[in-house]
């Protein structure tokens, strides 16, 4: 079984993904070229110390287009790598990290330099959660005629707030933030 690190080791840059990219691109730059970190001291904290980053997403995902410009901005300011595993390539690393039994994405495994899984965040920040519950509760049964037709609505509103909201880019980045933190302080 691949380790954390060999996915790692194997992975693209993220830099190559997003412009390899087949879906998604222009929102995933959108929210690139827009986003601005925070002036909070993270990106010093995080420039002290020897981690790497590994994404496990697909280009499909409405998530990962917004979420995976955050984390790039951050971690190219912190000289941070952060690679890429795509989620549906070799499903035996998602399976390692399910969320509530599902393999949501985008999953950021953050890593020591020799490889050792530290810590973990995703799919979702829990505020960005709460707003996907609400547009997923108004949804009508699943045998309903309607449902895929809703669905698909949801999903069209989400990625178009995702990349209009830059709210929710501070949400990403600040809940994201706290998992790092909590990892440095072990």
């Amino acid at each position: 079984m691949k380790t954390e690190q060999q996915f790692y080791q194997e992975g693209r840059s993220i830099q190559t993904y997003m412009d390899e990219m087949s879906e998604l691109k222009e929102e995933s730059f959108t929210v690139y070229e827009k986003f601005r970190l925070p002036e909070d001291g993270l990106v010093e904290k995080l420039q002290q110390q020897s981690l790497h980053f590994l994404t496990i997403t697909e280009d499909w995902c409405g998530d990962a287009m917004m979420i995976n410009p955050v984390i790039r901005k951050l971690a190219e300011a912190a000289d941070i790598d952060f690679r890429v595993a795509l989620r549906d390539a070799d499903t035996s690393l998602i399976d390692r990290h399910l969320t509530n039994g599902g393999r949501a994405i985008p999953m950021i495994l953050i890593l020591s330099e020799q490889g050792e899984l530290l810590g973990k965040w995703g799919p979702r920040a829990p505020e960005v959660q709460q707003i996907v519950d609400e547009l997923r509760n108004g949804l009508p049964p699943k045998e309903d005629p309607s449902f895929a037709e809703k669905q698909k609505e949801i999903i069209a509103t989400l990625r178009e707030r995702y990349v209009s909201e830059e709210v929710l880019w501070t949400y990403v980045y600040e809940s994201f933030k706290v998992t790092l933190l909590n990892i440095l302080e072990k």
